[in-house]
């Protein structure tokens, strides 16, 4: 039995602030307490409405953000001791002051990134040296 009438997906608001990089506790209270369909987080997408669009810019971010935007892993930021989610400010901060574990967390994440491609390129090597 097949229905005409589609039923809309929605989403709980944490997987919605997640899927639109934003800090769900800083999101308007009426964000916070509805569902999400995803009509409407396509439509935050294309259109962010003013308060998406300040939180996207200035913050607070969620930890993947805030990491992303320092150049390390989560678990780097969590080895630092940052827990909580930072403004854009905050994080401007902490790359003008350069700190120690900041190099040395950016280092680490950089060798991951190289070990990631050597691993993918030796498995392409080995596909290839399959078919031929």
């Amino acid at each position: 039995m097949t229905s005409s009438s589609k039923t809309a997906q929605t989403m709980k608001p944490a997987t919605a602030a997640k899927k639109l990089g934003v800090y769900l506790p800083a999101t308007p209270a009426e964000f916070q307490d509805g569902v999400v369909s995803r009509d409407e987080l396509n439509a935050l997408q294309a259109d962010p409405p003013p308060w998406l669009a300040d939180l996207r810019k200035n913050g607070p971010h969620p930890r993947p953000v805030v990491a992303a935007k320092l150049g390390v892993s989560i678990a780097g930021l969590a080895r630092a001791g940052i827990t909580e989610a930072l403004t854009t400010e905050e994080i401007d901060a902490i790359k003008a002051e350069a700190p120690e574990w900041l190099t040395a967390e950016r280092d680490t994440q950089a060798e991951v990134r190289r070990e990631d491609a050597r691993v993918k390129s030796k498995k392409a090597d080995e596909a290839r040296q399959k078919k031929g």
